[in-house]
């Protein structure tokens, strides 16, 4: 897999986070903890789509 690849790859994950992020804060009782769950995996994405690009 090319770097470029990778990036991409990366991209689509974290957009797909946000939205079942976005989806499990409009539920009327959100589960706090897979919010969290979901935020940390999205950072950890965020940490490596910036170690790729510098």
């Amino acid at each position: 897999m090319s770097l470029l690849d990778r990036v991409e790859s990366l991209k689509s994950k974290h957009a797909a986070l946000e939205a079942a992020l976005d989806e499990a804060a409009r539920r009327p009782m959100p589960d706090i903890s897979s919010i969290n769950e979901l935020k940390r995996k999205k950072l950890k994405i965020k940490d490596e789509l910036e170690k790729l690009i510098q």
